[in-house]
């Protein structure tokens, strides 16, 4: 029999049902490439094999939604910040709770294992970096610079420097030992969301939702290249092993990189959505995403993708040729010296607050007797975590590359077959020899389930609210009744038709006058002819095209959209909520130190029209940004992504308490 070669660069290799509730952060191990850890709303961190379909571990102990997750270099460590600010590390060897780490006030944006003592850094929400002893239970140093919050760390490869990235469009260079800032690396136009070092030299790549990703020289502290090719933000960046090119992870797709000069090697479109984390084992790159309560794995074949030479994709300039790369093995900058021990521990400073200075306590305790890591798949567990305390420790099994599909794959079964016709087809095949037959866990359920229609409606659903498929079928009257007439078919398919025409060619006609007004250039009279219409779904249009850029913003328009925003605010579609959180962060951030300064100047001497009617729309915002406020701290306290971007939105809007 002949035998089909795998000839795909990607696929995707798995898809699981991660957590009971929404899944809100996902690492792999760097490691082995094998190892995955998720955090969900339900409190919980769940440890898997990729491309196994049942859970290794489940640590417990956090009470609020697990927001960062981080393994260490040797796989043995975890580390999870939650919601309400605690960090807990877990020993995956020995299955049990190390250290429980308290005094950030806010969500836990970002974590790291320092690359050879046993520290930990954590970036949070209230804009504050934090050096953990996870030996002794403490904060080492606290690093205040941030405005906004603290979305990616990473430890230089030599374990003397961190490197920051956060919403305030900024990344930050930390010398550990020192405590302070080196240097401040301006020039995204938008929020940070990863950065990662070069292997070897004194490198630094930043990834940003402007698009663009930029590689900084930690030597001359000035940026090397920048590159922009695609419309979506940086969501991952990993450099190769030999340090020869970088690949940036994208909205389904993954691209090859080079920076002296910026070129793109390579481009592999990859359906694998908003992808969260990279690893490389094997010579393959595993990429892995989440939705909801799914986690999906990826594979891109590496011997399948350029990773350098003469031949270039991409960015050209100016038509003309590109120099050739820099041969792998030289360097042009220096080398990091790594030491051959642990490192120096750095700098113990005196504790600022109350809750980085008391000791261990009986609560503290507590906590650590609660957190547990529940076994639920020993022999995986055995396979992968091997005990410490035996004196030679068995070298790990050599794994081996994922196996990739066919590209031609045989179709099974996919027309409609008879229930009498599966049974044959289950008791005539085993299902040692049937492995398509064999009975998996459910990923998503397609059967219809009758339930009340949710309070809040999410932003993305496969399928309507409120509408079943049946209603478009033709309703067969009795059961006898086999066949139906024409006529009768087709009146059961308008059923509805005529009525979500009249709703669609009503929203075209609010779209066509908004724009026509836009067009004129006057962006307020185009938003007063939105709110105008009373048509929500229209301002929502309207904002998610102003909200791409913040220079479009005026304080004559925020007095005619904050009150559209306390509307979108309080609706019922996860969609609305997002975009009136948008919205209502770059007023804040734009407008609100203009508003309180304007307020609190003395009135002037004499009649000043302009400064008159500038302090009367500033009066106006105050008063709706109030209104505002009372919603916010309501839904502060909820869970998920929205509760996250409803507790920033309360942190800016303190002035008003």
């Amino acid at each position: 029999m002949a035998t089909s070669v795998a000839t795909k660069t990607a696929w995707k290799l798995q898809e699981i049902t991660a957590h009971s509730s929404n899944v809100s952060s996902l690492v792999l191990g760097k490691s082995s490439g094998r190892l995955l850890a998720t955090g969900g709303d339900d409190c919980r961190v769940n440890i898997w094999s990729v491309n196994k379909p049942n859970c290794i571990m489940s640590l417990t102990g956090h009470t609020t939604p697990v927001e960062s997750v981080r393994i260490n270099t040797n796989e043995e460590l975890i580390v999870a910040g939650s919601q309400s600010g605690s960090i807990r590390v877990w020993d995956l060897e020995a299955a049990k709770i190390l250290r429980t780490l308290m005094g950030h006030k806010a969500n836990i944006c970002s974590l790291d294992f320092h690359p050879f003592g046993s520290f930990v850094a954590s970036g949070s929400l209230d804009t504050n970096i934090k050096l953990w002893d996870v030996r002794r239970k403490g904060c080492v140093f606290r690093y205040k610079g941030h405005t906004q919050a603290v979305k990616c760390l990473r430890f230089s490869p030599d374990g003397k420097w961190l490197a920051s990235a956060a919403d305030d469009h900024t990344v930050k260079l930390w010398d550990l030992a020192a405590g302070k800032i080196m240097f401040e690396f301006t020039g995204h136009t938008g929020p940070v969301n990863v950065v990662e070092f070069h292997p070897n030299e004194y490198l630094l790549a930043s990834g940003s939702s402007d698009r663009t990703v930029r590689f900084w020289d930690l030597e001359k502290f000035q940026v090397v290249s920048c590159i922009e090719e695609e419309t979506t933000p940086v969501r991952c960046v990993l450099f190769n092993p030999d340090g020869c090119c970088l690949y940036s992870g994208y909205h389904d797709s993954l691209r090859v990189n080079g920076w002296e000069p910026e070129r793109c090697f390579d481009v592999v479109l990859v359906n694998w959505g908003k992808v969260a984390d990279l690893s490389i084992c094997n010579n393959q790159l595993i990429g892995v995403s989440f939705a909801q309560s799914t986690v999906s794995s990826f594979v891109v074949d590496l011997s399948r993708v350029t990773k350098s030479g003469s031949v270039f994709h991409g960015l050209i300039k100016d038509d003309k040729p590109l120099a050739q790369p820099t041969p792998m093995g030289s360097s042009l900058r220096r080398i990091y010296d790594r030491p051959s021990t642990t490192c120096s521990k750095p700098q113990r400073v005196k504790h600022n607050s109350e809750s980085e200075r008391r000791s261990p306590s009986s609560e503290d305790d507590r906590d650590e007797k609660e957190s547990k890591a529940e076994i639920q798949n020993p022999e995986d567990y055995k396979e992968i975590f091997q005990p410490k305390n035996s004196i030679t420790r068995t070298p790990p099994r050599k794994s081996e590359p994922f196996p990739a599909p066919p590209e031609d794959e045989p179709v099974i079964i996919k027309e409609a077959v008879k229930p009498s016709q599966v049974m044959d087809i289950q008791t005539s095949l085993p299902n040692q020899e049937n492995p398509d037959l064999v009975q998996r866990p459910p990923i998503a359920s397609s059967t219809p389930v009758t339930r009340a229609e949710p309070s809040v409606i999410p932003a993305a659903r496969n399928v309507p609210i409120g509408l079943k498929a049946s209603d478009f079928l033709p309703a067969v009257k009795h059961q006898s009744q086999c066949e139906i007439v024409d006529e009768e078919a087709m009146s059961q398919i308008r059923k509805g038709h005529e009525t979500m025409c009249v709703v669609l060619t009503s929203r075209h006609k609010n779209l066509d006058t908004v724009r026509a007004v836009w067009s004129t250039g006057d962006i307020k009279t185009s938003v007063d002819s939105a709110v105008a219409i009373n048509d929500l779904s229209v301002v929502v249009d309207l904002l998610n095209i102003v909200n791409q850029k913040a220079s479009l913003w005026k304080l004559d328009l925020c007095t005619i959209v904050l009150p559209q925003i306390e509307k979108l605010l309080q609706s019922k579609y996860e969609s609305y909520v997002q975009t009136g959180c948008t919205s209502l962060k770059l007023i804040l951030q734009r407008f609100l130190p203009l508003i309180t300064d304007i307020l609190a100047a003395p009135p002037s001497v004499g009649v000043d029209i302009t400064r008159e009617e500038r302090l009367h729309k500033c009066k106006l915002c105050y008063k709706q940004l109030k209104n505002i406020s009372n919603i916010i701290k309501n839904k502060s306290g909820l869970s998920g992504r929205h509760g996250s971007a409803f507790r920033e939105l309360h942190l800016l809007m303190a002035v008003f308490e």
